[in-house]
């Protein structure tokens, strides 16, 4: 209980923390960075981890002259993060897809949850890695599910860099340009809602779909 409250507040407050960081650290905050956005898109487990506010975070911190952190270098690094990030869960993902289809389910993956998700992909294509690339908690499970499923990697492989491409530079951008206002500065923890609203209104969207054609 006491891990989720200290995620939560990190989450809220993630402004405060990276610029204490930055001077504690310096540099050093790259690694942190790059740590962060590997973990989120890289481990199965750790989709809770922030990406989007991080990004946003981080993009405003560089626009500072407080500290010596450069946006031509964090996205750069942050998009090589993601990549890494999604290489592993995909190759993961290959590794006990098999597995996976041979039982009925290996820890919270179910068969059922590959085959729904190869349909998926078949119906949508690759731009569905993009568009999950936005999706919190979706962007770490899709290239595990890309990796189980049957999508080759030369087809994942080229969604995902423009996907990786798109999301760190956009959000990063608009943290640089606008998260120094004071207004922003002063209400973050109602940006960070804004930008997880933002992102899970897909999902919402989705489900809502989903269960209205069911009822047809």
């Amino acid at each position: 209980m006491e891990l989720i409250k200290s995620l939560f507040d990190f989450l809220l407050h993630l402004d405060k923390y990276l610029d204490l960081w930055a001077n504690e650290y310096g540099v050093l905050l790259y690694a942190i960075l790059f740590l962060i956005v590997f973990t989120e898109t890289g481990l199965i487990v750790m989709p809770l981890l922030p990406g989007d506010s991080l990004l946003f975070a981080a993009g405003a911190l560089a626009a500072r002259d407080t500290n010596d952190l450069s946006v031509w270098i964090i996205m750069p690094l942050l998009i090589v993060a993601a990549l890494m990030g999604d290489n592993v869960n995909y190759f993961v993902g290959k590794f006990l897809g098999t597995k996976i289809k041979s039982r009925e389910r290996i820890l919270f993956f179910k068969r059922e949850y590959i085959t729904e998700t190869e349909k998926f992909y078949a119906k949508h294509g690759g731009r569905t890695v993009i568009i999950a690339r936005f999706i919190p908690i979706i962007r770490t499970i899709a290239p595990f599910v890309a990796g189980a499923g049957s999508m080759k990697y030369g087809t994942y492989i080229r969604f995902c860099i423009v996907g990786a491409v798109l999301w760190v530079i956009s959000i990063t951008m608009v943290g640089y340009l606008f998260g120094n206002i004071e207004f922003v500065q002063k209400n973050f923890e109602l940006v960070v809602f804004g930008i997880v609203g933002l992102s899970i209104i897909p999902i919402i969207f989705g489900a809502v779909r989903k269960r209205m054609e069911a009822k047809v």
